[in-house]
């Protein structure tokens, strides 16, 4: 698949991103690592991998994607996990849905027919199940899992979206956005993993009002 790159933020993931790329050996994806400079361990952790590390100035998990996104040089970008959460066999059918149906971007889901997580909580169910109703029903948007960023697009047409979200927001800016600006937009049933080690990076309360704000100024905001 050499039109397609992945994209993959991985702040203070050196004990998961090793096995990560190990497993995405096989498939001879092209890889781009977004990482800050100051995250030593995990440069260090990296550098038998045949990849590309984008280096981040700023801090933020929607600052790295759109860093990532805005380095991508092939015509395909997919924004995959660090954590060992997502599964590299999906890949596959998410590019050839993209194609088959000429979407402009494909947007997998953990709550669709044939789907499920490992990985999910109650509060981070109950909070997507929020935030995916307040998409459907304000923004129009036909996707059942606006918070699940296993996301893959056109990096022509993400790069025309003016993506500007530093933090967990990213995650509802660009379906929205694209939505609004009439772009193809697509679901996927997908299967989330156990991660591998550590934490969920995001914070339930602040990270959910911050994209709480987001949806409400994109409501009023025009493209």
């Amino acid at each position: 698949m050499k039109e397609l790159t992945l994209i993959i933020p991985a702040k203070n993931e050196a004990e998961s991103l090793p096995i990560v790329l190990s497993e995405l050996d096989k498939y001879n994806f092209k890889i781009d690592i977004i990482l800050h400079p100051s995250d030593i361990q995990t440069i260090q952790a990296i550098q038998k991998y045949n990849i590309n590390i984008v280096y981040q100035k700023n801090m933020g998990y929607g600052d790295a994607l759109i860093l990532g996104i805005k380095n991508c040089k092939t015509k395909y970008f997919c924004i995959f996990n660090a954590d060992g959460s997502f599964n590299p066999s999906e890949i596959h059918k998410m590019y050839n849905i993209l194609n088959t149906k000429q979407l402009d971007f494909i947007f997998a889901s953990r709550y669709q027919k044939n789907s499920g997580s490992d990985d999910d909580t109650i509060i981070t169910l109950v909070g997507n199940f929020l935030f995916t109703f307040i998409g459907k029903i304000f923004f129009h948007l036909n996707i059942s899992d606006i918070l699940y960023t296993f996301v893959m697009g056109k990096t022509e047409k993400a790069n025309k979206l003016n993506l500007v979200q530093k933090d967990f927001s990213f995650c509802v800016e660009l379906p929205i956005k694209a939505n609004k600006m009439k772009m193809k937009l697509g679901s996927i049933n997908s299967y989330e993993r156990k991660r591998i080690a550590g934490n969920k990076k995001v914070n339930a309360l602040r990270d959910g009002i911050l994209i709480l704000k987001q949806m409400i100024k994109l409501f009023f905001t025009k493209l």
